[in-house]
């Protein structure tokens, strides 16, 4: 059998359950996508504290957004 690394690359069909992290991250934000993909596949692919400093870079600016979302809210009222 071929593996398909662009449409399928095995480190995202890891999980025990057979679910795609495509599957799970396609419904989040971008920010929110990239930090559930590289936990995801911190333990398959290169290196797992690399994966992990990435997947807190994302989160990192998915709080800063909702932190200025919540101060314009405020400004607004």
């Amino acid at each position: 059998m071929i593996t398909d690394l662009v449409n399928h690359p095995p480190h995202y069909k890891s999980h025990p359950s057979g679910i795609e992290c495509i599957q799970i991250t396609e419904h989040m934000n971008f920010c929110l996508g990239n930090v559930v993909k590289y936990i995801w596949r911190s333990s398959e692919k290169g290196s797992p504290l690399e994966d992990l400093k990435k997947a807190q870079f994302y989160l990192n600016r998915e709080i800063k957004r909702l932190d200025v979302e919540k101060k314009e809210t405020k400004e607004a009222d």
